[in-house]
């Protein structure tokens, strides 16, 4: 049924504005603006919707991942860029987690929302 639709994923935000200097100038990515919401082109093509919701709570799990070729170097500059790490068990002082599965480091957005970078390969 869904085989050949491009499907995209979205989350909401509080302030619309926010969100675009946040993953506009903090992250870099290329964001676009229309009917009041936000689109964030990623790699690959599939855009990701950043829509206003008044009562917005943010979820309590990762909604957007990052690979990173070094996890070192993407914290450090995030780091310089103003983004804090969130802290949980078995991060170490930078943020980065080393236990089991990949190396991973979580921060939020403007809204709450959880996101992180992640060492590919």
């Amino acid at each position: 049924m869904f085989e050949d639709t491009r499907a995209f994923s979205g989350f909401s935000v509080v302030d619309i504005g926010a969100a675009r200097k946040f993953y506009e100038e903090t992250l870099g990515l290329r964001v676009s603006e229309s009917n009041g919401m936000l689109r964030l082109h990623i790699a690959g093509g599939h855009d990701i919707l950043v829509y206003p919701k008044p009562n917005h709570v943010p979820a309590e799990f990762t909604v957007l991942n990052f690979p990173v070729p070094d996890i070192e170097a993407a914290v450090d500059e995030l780091r310089e860029r103003g983004v804090e790490f969130l802290v949980y068990g078995g991060t170490d002082e930078k943020g980065i987690y080393r236990q089991n599965g990949p190396l991973i480091a979580w921060f939020t957005d403007p809204a709450g929302n959880v996101l992180s970078v992640l060492q590919d390969g």
